[in-house]
């Protein structure tokens, strides 16, 4: 009798650690097909690789803690793009700041090896340095709103539910920024 429980525990151990390798082994998964998106956004939002960094992290752990709230698994990115906007959002009120630094020193690495040109390297950098000084030039808020609404097409009701205001404030901070980002366009040395 004691063959057969100790062979049933041991069966029970083994399906149990190749449970939580295959759980983990899904999270990778999620994380490595997720990990630059989330970034993106969060720096867009915050406009500091380092915060950008601590916070995707922060965003990962949560969403990880939570994966049993998710019930349509085609949702997903949007239900991490919710966590990781809430807790980009939770960070600016903390804070009261918005400090910029480039993403170029950390693009790479995410991106892998480029087959780009070191010319078309250098000119992309450079929209991407000019493009960041424009969004630097917009309140926090009308960053937030812009990125979430154009960048990430949440419709405008998101947005104001996720800056907590109401849809024509949003449309407001919108406006706002496009005209803002627009002037800054226009005097673009060509």
């Amino acid at each position: 009798m004691s063959t057969v429980v100790q062979d049933w525990s041991n069966a029970m151990s083994e399906a149990a650690e190749h449970g939580v390798r295959e759980d983990l082994d899904r999270q990778n998964l999620f994380i490595s097909e997720n990990l630059r998106r989330v970034f993106l956004m969060i720096h867009r939002i915050v406009g500091n690789v380092a915060d950008a960094q601590d916070l995707t992290q922060e965003t990962f752990i949560k969403a990880l803690q939570r994966h049993g709230q998710l019930k349509d698994l085609d949702k997903s990115a949007q239900w991490l793009s919710r966590i990781a906007t809430n807790t980009a959002i939770d960070f600016l009120r903390r804070h009261g700041r918005v400090s910029a630094t480039s993403i170029d020193a950390l693009s790479q690495p995410l991106a892998g090896p480029s087959a780009e040109s070191p010319e078309q390297q250098v000119l992309a950098s450079e929209h991407r340095s000019y493009i960041e000084d424009g969004l630097r030039l917009l309140s926090p808020r009308e960053r937030l709103a812009l990125t979430l609404r154009d960048v990430e097409g949440l419709p405008a009701e998101d947005v104001a539910r996720q800056l907590g205001c109401s849809r024509a404030t949003v449309r407001s901070h919108i406006a706002n920024a496009r005209v803002k980002f627009r002037r800054y366009l226009q005097g673009r040395p060509r």
